[in-house]
Parts: C-alpha cells; sequence; structure tokens
C-alpha cells in the first residue's frame, strides 16, 4: 500500500522525515541565528564513520560577514543567481585519511555524506532551506579556504529561510518542487548487482 508525503509516493512505511526533507532553492534573504546553524553541525558530528574517524570538516560563512564573499564566489554563476538569498554557504570536506594512522580512508567521502545527510535532515526538522551543490570550483576551494591535500572538498550548500517560489528566475520556478525518486527495484538488488 503507498502512501503520499510532500507529494512524494513511498512504496514501504517508513519515518516521514526522508519524504519531508527536500532542496528547495527559493529562500528569503532573512537571516538564521548562530543556533540554528550550530544545530546543523551538532546533528552532522553524530554520523557514523569507520574507525570513528569522523572525517567530515564544514566551512561556513554567514552572509553579511567578511567571510561571505570568498565562499559566495566559488560558486558557478547559475547558483548565485538564487543562493545571494541564502543566510549561510558551507563548503564540505572530508579527510582521506585515518588519524590513528594516516593510512588512506577508503570510506571517507561515505562517511562525511551520512554526516552531510545528518545536516541537512535537521535543517529540515526546524524549517530551513539545505540545498547541497557541486557547481562550484573545486580547485579554487582548496586553495582559497586552505584545504590541505590531505583533505578532499566534497560538496557546498547553501542554507536559509524558505522564500517564495516567485522569487526565482521563470526557470527555476518550474524546478521547485520536491523532486521524485528513483523505484526501489532499480536501488535494492538480492544476491549480485543488476
Amino acid at each position: 500500500m503507498s502512501k503520499i508525503i510532500n507529494n512524494r509516493e513511498l512504496e514501504y512505511s517508513t519515518s516521514e522525515i526522508f519524504p519531508t526533507r527536500w532542496s528547495p532553492r527559493s529562500m528569503s534573504g532573512g537571516e538564521i541565528t548562530g543556533e540554528e546553524l550550530m544545530s546543523l553541525f551538532e546533528a552532522a558530528r553524530w554520523a557514523p564513520s569507520a574507525y570513528n574517524n569522523q572525517p567530515w570538516r564544514f566551512i561556513y560563512a554567514k552572509k553579511n560577514t567578511v567571510h561571505w564573499d570568498i565562499l559566495f564566489n566559488l560558486l558557478a554563476d547559475g547558483n548565485k543567481v538564487w543562493v545571494k538569498n541564502a543566510a549561510a554557504l558551507i563548503v564540505v570536506v572530508s579527510k582521506t585519511t585515518f588519524d590513528h594512522n594516516n593510512k588512506p580512508s577508503i570510506t571517507h567521502s561515505l562517511d562525511t555524506g551520512s554526516a552531510w545527510e545528518n545536516l541537512a535532515l535537521q535543517g529540515s526538522i526546524i524549517g530551513l532551506v539545505v540545498h547541497g551543490m557541486q557547481g562550484f570550483d573545486y580547485e579554487k576551494a582548496k586553495i582559497q579556504l586552505n584545504i590541505s591535500n590531505e583533505y578532499q572538498v566534497e560538496a557546498m550548500a547553501a542554507i536559509g529561510k524558505p522564500g517564495k517560489k516567485e522569487n526565482l528566475p521563470k526557470e527555476l520556478q518550474e524546478k521547485e518542487f520536491p523532486s521524485d525518486r528513483k523505484k526501489i527495484s532499480e536501488i535494492a538488488f538480492e544476491g549480485s548487482f543488476k
């Protein structure tokens, strides 16, 4: 029996936290508090990781601070159009080696993705927009943010208060809805890859 949540059809029962979370682009331009932002990092820090290495790092800038332009100017022009109304930007980074022995960590990106998901879910729970992006200059981020070679730049995220869809350019307004997902049969295979 299927269920519709947030205009998304669930094949099986799960917590509503998952289909409720989505990545809108429309933000109001309103500020978020330090407490709100830190609650996202608090959620992220409880993610699981191999050897409890916790490889995730978050470099952030709040709007109207000296750090904002540095992160904002890493973005591709297409993202700048809507990110200008965000309250904060985050660059997500992962440590590629283990702390305990300095050997390569094969799962650093997976572990950091778990922390990112916790962050995104916490944002959704407290009513914030959290939108992840790959549309930015990774090399420039590494240089301008002083990220050493033992770390990998993974993604960026824009965070803010929800805004009206009409504040976006027309082509983005058409995309401003919770997207569907592949069927479970397309992503989960018993016994071997199909």
